[in-house]
């Protein structure tokens, strides 16, 4: 695809259930759909398939808001001081400069489509911290390092928080 003059691409961007830029990123496949240089820095989207139990460190992003469909599973989470609890065919909406983070059931895998806008570099941050995916399939899981999940998140306008209390 070719972008106009803005920047923006010029054509509809069409891809199938398995189509973008597929990561291994800290134990899931995440699958960038639209990236930062599609839509001149304005979108992210990505669909985000997570093992059983799996739970992000609490995070803020400084400079995107950032929505979940949920797909598939069951998600809780807190957003600030609030707490929620979503499944299949829900959105959650976490507004930026907000401390969140989401844990997936225990009993079974989840997926999401993660929107974040204005784009803030998520995809970029997948790509940097995670691998391109061989196989679109969850990856064995390996421990993280944190000290470098810290400095990279911090590198695309994310920070990385403590648990909360």
């Amino acid at each position: 695809m070719e972008p106009d003059r803005s920047g923006m691409m010029a054509k509809a961007l069409v891809l199938g259930p398995d189509d973008g830029r597929a990561f291994w990123f800290l134990n899931t496949l995440t699958i960038n759909k639209v990236q930062s240089d599609h839509s001149d820095e304005m979108l992210n989207v990505v669909d985000h398939r997570v093992p059983p139990g799996y739970a992000p460190p609490p995070h803020m992003h400084r400079h995107s808001h950032e929505a979940f469909f949920i797909l598939d599973g069951e998600f809780s989470g807190f957003c600030g001081q609030e707490t929620w609890q979503a499944g299949p065919g829900s959105l959650v909406f976490l507004p930026r400069g907000v401390p969140h983070g989401f844990q997936v059931s225990e009993t079974a895998p989840g997926r999401a489509l993660l929107i974040l806008a204005p784009a803030g570099g998520f995809d970029d941050f997948v790509a940097a911290l995670g691998e391109p995916a061989p196989r679109l399939e969850l990856p064995h899981p390996v421990p993280p390092d944190p000290a470098r999940v810290v400095e990279i998140a911090a590198a695309h306008g994310i920070e990385i928080l403590p648990p909360p209390a």
